[in-house]
């Protein structure tokens, strides 16, 4: 065993009792302050003004809302299947709190009032992030199983597009990981971290840093691609029929994963609790006892931000849009990515070119991999079609619109065109 796994499983029961309980707060205060500054965001961004009543500068409006939700009248449909409908935010929520079990959040201090030393980190293991993956995975099945146990079309419509949506989304997130994997030659979180003490893997393996970006925002149902939550098609999605507490979990679950994500990205791709900017060069204490929680938040709320952004300034995809971009762009992208790190890795180690070599090598493959994000699917010939009989759209005894030739439209809808006589005959009348 590696000897920073050796530093876990030495701790006094009390003390991971109490490391335990302050992971579960810590992620419940982060959850209420998320929801108040996306608030806070979005309003600037819209040139409104936010929360500002409740405690200073609205602080606590996210705390009100909690108790609101606690105190509305929980309803339970008459079609639900009941245990299913309440166990379904459970299993939602339970595995948002336990992937942050293997984050390290700094490393060894020692501990207030006694002579002990503990890493700032629940537990580790030698896969990880593996662990964080499958359990993530879990959370999954209850978005699928609310929708289904709700007795709701729009909420089991909402349940079956969040399970593909996941799925398609875990698998390329799960290629981004595994570059990371090859230069770390670990899964254990800690050593990830460790390996980042000079150069953060987000530089290096850039293409793989965009790809779990994007995919992680897939993965958590945020704007742009909320569609299991889709208003205007859905009514609100998995959780339309759920309220009061029921509904508060499905909410905190979203929330939590929103966290969980960005400490992943953070622990992986920005070094983790390393001092950023090399600050550490200059202040040598800046890697040392708690200041490193400091950085870690910090890197932490810069990905919290890119949600919020996300969410203030773009549109909410087409489905099979938002499909396609994974299965057909994303995936193929890391599996190439994949192979040229593996062969870098290779004759890097092996001492067939020189660290500077090896840089501009991965810069250059970075620029050609993401500038095929922006390369557009050739289109359909037209022309290839052969021309239909006549449509007749009261055939089922009332009027039904004919499907596009060619088959559903993609891109921008066509321009509308009017007749010309029409319209100079209404301008007469």
């Amino acid at each position: 065993m590696d000897e920073r796994l050796a530093q876990f499983g030495q701790d006094p029961v009390w003390l991971v009792i109490i490391k335990a309980v302050l992971v579960f707060v810590v992620l419940v205060l982060l959850t209420l302050f998320n929801i108040w500054l996306e608030r806070r965001v979005v309003a600037r961004m819209q040139h409104r003004i936010g929360p500002n009543v409740n405690g200073p500068f609205g602080l606590l409006q996210s705390l009100a809302d909690g108790v609101k939700l606690a105190l509305k009248e929980d309803i339970v449909p008459k079609a639900a299947d009941k245990v299913v409908f309440i166990l379904a935010p459970v299993i939602a929520v339970i595995p948002a709190f336990v992937t942050f079990s293997v984050i390290p959040f700094g490393p060894e201090v020692g501990v207030p009032f006694s002579d002990l030393t503990t890493p700032l980190q629940l537990t580790d293991m030698p896969v990880a992030v593996l662990f964080v993956m499958a359990v993530a995975s879990i959370g999954i099945y209850g978005i699928v199983l609310g929708g289904w146990s709700s007795g709701s079309t729009y909420s089991l419509l909402g349940g079956l597009r969040s399970s593909a949506q996941m799925i398609s989304y875990e698998v390329a997130m799960g290629l981004a990981l595994v570059a990371v994997f090859l230069y770390a030659g670990s899964m254990s979180t800690s050593e990830i971290v460790d390996a980042q003490g000079d150069l953060w893997f987000g530089l290096i393996l850039a293409p793989s840093f965009v790809i779990y970006t994007i995919a992680m925002i897939g993965e958590t149902n945020r704007a742009p691609f909320d569609l299991p939550e889709a208003e205007g098609e859905l009514v609100g999605g998995f959780h339309t029929e759920y309220s009061s507490l029921k509904f508060a979990l499905f909410f905190l679950a979203e929330y939590i994963n929103m966290a969980t994500v960005s400490a992943l990205a953070t622990t992986l791709f920005l070094g983790g609790w390393h001092a950023p900017f090399w600050i550490d060069h200059v202040w040598a204490g800046a890697n040392q006892d708690y200041w490193p929680v400091l950085w870690f938040f910090g890197k932490v709320f810069f990905f919290i931000f890119i949600f919020i952004w996300l969410r203030g300034s773009l549109p909410r995809l087409r489905y099979d849009q938002f499909m396609a971009f994974g299965w057909k762009r994303l995936i193929p992208v890391a599996l190439v990515w994949i192979v040229a790190v593996a062969t870098i890795r290779a004759i890097s180690l092996n001492g067939g070119v020189d660290r500077t070599g090896l840089l501009i090598g991965i810069g250059i493959l970075a620029v050609i991999f993401l500038g095929l994000f922006f390369v557009p699917e050739p289109g359909k010939d037209e022309d290839s079609h052969e021309e239909e009989g006549e449509f007749d759209a009261h055939v089922a005894g009332f009027p039904v619109p004919p499907m596009p030739a060619g088959g559903a439209i993609r891109g921008a809808a066509a321009t509308l065109t009017f007749d010309k006589s029409v319209t100079q005959t209404a301008e007469e009348i």
